[in-house]
């Protein structure tokens, strides 16, 4: 080889290393857990929002990521509603697989998820939902929280994950209202 593709191939190599640092760096520099929230008011009492929200099988009817791929296989387990209650998906690459379980059910204001994502990536997480009545109305706090991994900080570097994961919040309280509102 002649002394110029050489060169030429250790500077790239250099500028890889360098790119590689300054990435990993930036991931170091991350929080540890991450937070994700948002919140909604409903029109609607929250024992009607929580009968929603304590049975899995009505997550079709309001859940983001039910819209996001319709062909995705679930299964249902654990009691019918509230504590205990299981549900596992299987999708595609918009929704992935995994399984949550509500963890706690305190009518008509709390419920608790475990949330274990499969794939694409393996992530445990907590979901939490509260509603605080308002009046007529009820005030929902939709939150996810969790440990941030190496690998979630080195994505979260080039992605806004609050902002993506945020909007599909988003979109799902704003389906909770138009079901609970009816």
């Amino acid at each position: 080889m002649e002394p110029v593709m050489l060169k030429i191939i250790a500077g790239v190599a250099i500028v890889i290393a360098i790119a590689i640092a300054v990435v990993l760096v930036l991931a170091a520099s991350k929080p540890d857990t991450f937070r994700i929230e948002r919140r909604a008011t409903i029109d609607a009492p929250p024992e009607k929002i929580f009968a929603v929200l304590s049975d899995l099988r009505q997550w079709g009817g309001w859940s983001p990521w039910e819209k996001k791929d319709p062909d995705m296989k679930r299964s249902f387990s654990g009691a019918e509603r509230g504590t205990g209650a299981v549900y596992g998906w299987e999708g595609d690459k918009n929704v992935g697989s995994g399984r949550m379980e509500i963890v706690e059910a305190t009518v008509p204001s709390k419920i608790v998820i475990k949330l274990d994502f499969i794939k694409p990536f393996e992530a445990h997480n907590i979901a939490e939902f509260t509603m605080t009545p308002q009046g007529k109305a009820t005030n929902v706090r939709w939150q996810m929280h969790g440990p941030a991994t190496m690998m979630s900080k080195v994505a979260h570097v080039f992605i806004d994950v609050e902002k993506m994961v945020g909007a599909d919040f988003e979109a799902g309280l704003a389906s909770l209202k138009q079901l609970t509102e009816k």
